[in-house]
């Protein structure tokens, strides 16, 4: 019988792996149905860019144009506040090596990189439940709002709080919005020029477009300086530069797909809440269910071809996201009819 303990535990884990699934249980007759990211199934249209957004060198102007549609989607005061990146993990790995030795506090559990990359570049770091437990000598802190994987949300008044106190001691608040897309009011873009506050905003995963490896850094304009240094000259392709211009201006698909998540995450809270599933928490794009047949469900949706994040460190956790089509949506409810709710055997 297949179970969770295969899936090899080598760096850290990641959903959107279709290669180990195919590792663990072969090709499935109809492909994969991939709901272990957080990932809008239907991505952004964008209209053809043209052959030389491939052939020449990124310009200074498409960069600036970039900068300037994310400062207005995002809230920013100025588009000096932002920094495109060729996605949020590039922005993960620079920033522990832009500050000293530092004691990095990681509010977890969350998405596993932030931890990892702090404590590979030599800093002293801390996972903690909750900023409050952080110890009292942290110049750095780390928190994912909403957070990858149980949605949970951090009110902006709390996080200035925190900010404030760090920026005294000259350090850093870094915020992960990958996810705020869908909550926007929860952001603190707004508040990105003053001191000591970092946002990582992600457009890869509301725009259903993660192979363009795009993602932003907002932040005062010294600081975006600094680490739009350190990211060099022609950190962003022509064509991720062109695409992202289009869709961070594209208002009325933007506030429609954020009615179709909505909807969507409402009808899979349905569908899993009528199986008997305990919903932990999620955002528009994902949900988390927690239950002590977890790795049962995982087993027997893969075996329908459909694969979800598991969380080998967290084995009643399971994270899925939202189907997409009405062909996907079907499948999903044909996988949930023949589930018996005690084992993954057919």
């Amino acid at each position: 019988m297949d179970t969770l303990s295969k899936e090899p535990a080598v760096g850290v884990f990641h959903g959107g792996d279709i290669g180990l699934a195919e590792k663990i249980h072969g090709h499935p007759q109809h492909g994969w149905l991939d709901l272990s990211t957080g990932i809008n199934p239907k991505p952004y249209p964008f209209r053809e860019i043209g052959f030389e957004a491939y052939s020449k060198l990124p310009q200074r102007n498409s960069l600036e144009k970039l900068k300037g549609e994310a400062q207005r989607f995002y809230g920013t005061p100025s588009s000096d506040n932002v920094v495109p990146a060729p996605g949020t993990q590039a922005l993960i790995q620079w920033l522990p090596r832009l500050r000293g030795f530092s004691r990095v506090a990681v509010v977890g559990p969350t998405y596993e990189e932030h931890f990892k990359v702090w404590n590979a570049v030599g800093h002293k770091v801390t996972m903690c439940g909750t900023p409050g437990e952080a110890p009292e000598d942290t110049e750095v802190m780390v928190v994912v709002s909403p957070n990858n994987p149980d949605g949970r949300r951090y009110p902006p008044d709390e996080l200035e709080a925190l900010r404030k106190d760090l920026a005294i001691r000259g350090g850093w608040l870094v915020v992960d919005e990958a996810f705020a897309d869908v909550i926007p009011d929860l952001s603190l873009a707004g508040h990105c020029n003053k001191g000591g506050l970092i946002i990582l905003r992600s457009f890869g995963k509301f725009f259903g477009l993660a192979g363009v490896r795009l993602g932003f850094a907002l932040t005062n304009a010294a600081l975006a300086k600094h680490l739009a240094d350190a990211l060099g000259p022609w950190a962003i392709s022509g064509p991720a530069e062109a695409i992202g211009i289009q869709a961070l201006g594209d208002k009325a698909w933007i506030e429609k797909t954020r009615r179709v998540l909505a909807t969507g995450r409402q009808q899979l809270e349905t569908l899993l809440k009528r199986k008997g599933f305990e919903i932990a928490g999620g955002t528009d794009l994902f949900l988390l269910i927690n239950s002590e047949v977890t790795e049962e469900f995982h087993i027997h949706l893969a075996r329908q071809g459909i694969w979800t994040r598991a969380f080998p460190e967290y084995p009643a956790w399971l994270r899925l996201g939202q189907p997409g089509s009405k062909k996907n949506w079907d499948r999903l409810k044909v996988a949930l009819a023949g589930w018996d709710g005690v084992s993954g055997e057919e």
